[in-house]
């Protein structure tokens, strides 16, 4: 299952799906944790606390992305030829979570127990030239080419704000969690990303953070309604575990907080998963992008990388 983190800068959606891996880890349960965003802190909330964490971004190695995962497949001729959006088709690389392939080789990087890939900070180069949408390429061709399974998990820290509408990205997910504060502001990014994602079917639930009390509680409820599924109370744990001075891992997490990502978990794995839609929202989006820039860019219409009839799953690996 994929599952994003979304929210308002300073919510604490990375706080969060650094909590939510590492809970998932801790039970055996294959995942993934991936840094979506453009502040690149994911690492360090897992518990990294060196400088320099040595995994190739993302983002950095996009030709040679694009060239594995097109593998064979005829409808896609080059590298050139290969945005983010293109779908899978057959002859296409399909990949399985955490699968013994040179993607995710070169990419992966434990941090204590959580495999992690990163998509990558600005660069100078990048200052004034390109949007951090470029950078997410690779993480959209990642999960538009992934078959994770029943009890397989990727988790990735998105981007703050309703930043992830400006593209197709948003629609790769089976769930996803929007992180807010009991404030005006926390719950501001709700109603933009409920409306948005109303449109395309998108499942939201909303995860209320550093709540203090019943009128905390109150207000969220009173604000978001039954998309409110649970709340993680204010955390001297995560306060220490920023630190650097937390002891006991998991373990010592406030029983309330443990519980609320208990109920996250229960709740993704209630969902099922509906290729047909993702494929068709990967579809989509494509054709849009198609339509509005690349078919000029690549001199291509691309329209035309659109396999008929083909829908990622486990039996498009057989």
């Amino acid at each position: 299952m994929r599952v994003a983190f979304v929210g308002k800068g300073g919510s604490g959606k990375t706080t969060l799906s650094a909590l939510f891996t590492r809970h998932l880890a801790r039970s055996g349960a294959p995942v993934l944790a991936i840094d979506g965003d453009i502040n690149q802190h994911l690492a360090e909330a897992l518990g990294h606390d060196e400088d320099h964490l040595d995994a190739p971004p993302l983002g950095a190695h996009l030709p040679e992305i694009k060239d594995y995962l097109r593998g064979t497949n005829p409808r896609i001729a080059s590298r050139e030829a290969m945005i983010k959006t293109t779908p899978p088709g057959r002859g296409s690389r399909l990949l399985r979570v955490l699968g013994d392939d040179e993607l995710h080789e070169r990419h992966v990087r434990r941090v204590g127990d959580v495999p992690l890939m990163v998509t990558g900070e600005f660069d100078e180069s990048d200052l004034g030239v390109a949007c951090y949408h470029s950078k997410l390429g690779g993480v959209e061709l990642y999960l538009n080419h992934l078959v994770d399974g029943p009890g397989e998990y990727v988790v990735v820290d998105m981007t703050a704000g309703a930043d992830a509408f400006a593209s197709g990205l948003f629609t790769r997910f089976d769930i996803t969690f929007l992180v807010a504060e009991p404030t005006r502001k926390g719950v501001s990014v709700y109603r933009q990303y409920r409306d948005h994602a109303r449109e395309f079917g998108i499942r939201i639930a909303v995860v209320g953070n550093k709540v203090t009390g019943e009128d905390d509680l109150l207000f969220l409820k009173e604000q978001v309604g039954d998309d409110l599924l649970t709340h993680l109370v204010h955390s001297p744990w995560v306060r220490a575990a920023e630190q650097g001075r937390a002891e006991g891992g998991l373990d010592t997490l406030e029983p309330h907080n443990r519980h609320a990502l208990t109920i996250l978990r229960e709740t993704v794995d209630a969902h099922p998963k509906d290729w047909p839609a993702l494929h068709r929202h990967a579809v989509e989006f494509h054709l849009r992008n198609a339509r509005a820039w690349a078919d000029e860019a690549t001199g291509l219409d691309l329209a035309g990388q659109v396999d008929p009839g083909f829908v990622p799953g486990p039996t498009a690996l057989t």
